[in-house]
């Protein structure tokens, strides 16, 4: 499969191909170093776009199996019988409920008085 590559590439290529450039190197060589490092970007941005590709893939199996998991979640959660949850008292809710009682006690005597 040929690939074209980008002017822009290209013309990053041969900058970095003469900034390179070692002192008798001629003209040619320039040019094949530059072909050289275009042909490396190529690859590397054609492994970047699969690894991309990869990633995305990954992303949705995610959000696929998130979703199934909700729906199926949401499919038991109809069946089920909705309760309170359990509550554990702790000693100064206890205080606070016995005063209540006692006050309400208080009142009741001091009306039926």
């Amino acid at each position: 499969m040929k690939t074209t590559i980008s002017t822009e590439t290209q013309q990053d290529a041969l900058a970095m191909a003469k900034a390179t450039q070692k002192p008798g190197q001629t003209k040619e060589q320039t040019k094949l170093i530059a072909q050289g490092i275009e042909k490396g970007i190529a690859e590397y941005k054609k492994l970047q776009k699969a690894k991309a590709r990869e990633r995305d893939k990954q992303r949705k199996q995610q959000l696929r199996a998130k979703n199934q998991q909700v729906s199926a979640a949401g499919e038991m959660d109809d069946g089920e019988d909705f309760s309170l949850p359990q509550t554990q008292f702790t000693p100064i809710a206890w205080a606070a409920i016995a005063l209540l009682v006692l006050s309400w006690l208080g009142f009741g005597a001091y009306i039926f008085l």
